[in-house]
């Protein structure tokens, strides 16, 4: 779970100043946690309570306001009569790293990514980028390696992943969609040699950087082993008591099983 949070931070600077190249400082004073973190702390947070995903997401969203959530989101938290509204933004699979984490077979890791998705982004597009990245995250975390997991989000999510990070970065753009940034936040854990690496191949492409990040970052916590202490330490100063403690208790519960 941390590997989602810390990428959301490192990338946070670089949302809407991209850099495309891995050779960046990983960390700044401006660099902090966004709507990724919130929401994701939102789903973890629903798992070990109550299972509710949509009352976590807006008691969690109502909380930290102003962390750069989208147009349609606010008004989903501003109104409790609002439900679904048909998004395919890449709000959904930025958020459920948690659920690959929390459940013991890719079935019911797909069912649940999908529940955490319904609430907001019940497009299919939606809940195919949240399931994508749910399932790679507990394939990683599961001992998989990356052609296994490359062959069963193909296979099982109908995206293409075989296109290399510095084919994708000349071209690419800002995108927030989930077809448009998922396969490509998950090509980047793909060719990742490590943790920082996942994560600098993701903001080095130069689009919607602390969403790709922390993508990438949430599958490459688990197939890594983790982040380096020095940069958890970092990570972890960064946030709030309340999101601290909640990471604690989910890592406790749902650890690496590496």
């Amino acid at each position: 779970m941390l590997g989602a949070i810390a990428g959301d931070v490192i990338g946070s600077v670089y949302e809407f100043a991209p850099h495309r190249s891995v050779d960046f400082p990983l960390l700044g004073p401006a660099s902090t946690f966004t709507d990724d973190t919130v929401l994701t702390c939102a789903v973890a947070h629903a798992i070990l309570e109550d299972g509710d995903y949509g009352a976590a997401l807006r008691s969690f969203g109502r909380r930290y306001r102003g962390r750069g959530y989208g147009g349609m989101f606010r008004r989903w938290l501003a109104d409790p009569a609002l439900g679904p509204y048909g998004s395919f933004g890449n709000g959904s699979a930025m958020r459920v790293g948690p659920v690959g984490l929390a459940f013991d077979s890719a079935e019911r890791v797909l069912q649940e990514a999908a529940r955490s998705a319904a609430p907001t982004h019940d497009h299919p597009e939606g809940v195919r980028g949240a399931q994508a990245v749910a399932l790679a995250v507990f394939l990683a975390a599961h001992d998989a390696d990356a052609q296994e997991i490359r062959r069963e989000v193909e296979a099982r999510c109908g995206y293409r992943l075989d296109r290399p990070v510095d084919d994708i970065r000349p071209s690419y753009g800002f995108d927030v969609t989930c077809q448009g940034s998922v396969p490509e936040s998950i090509r980047c854990f793909l060719e990742s040699r490590d943790f920082e690496h996942a994560v600098r191949l993701a903001v080095s492409l130069g689009g919607d950087a602390d969403t790709m990040a922390c993508i990438a970052g949430s599958i490459a916590e688990p197939f890594h082993g983790g982040l380096p202490a020095g940069l958890e330490a970092e990570i972890r100063q960064r946030l709030t008591p309340e999101l601290v403690q909640l990471t604690d208790r989910f890592q406790e519960r749902f650890g690496p099983r590496r």
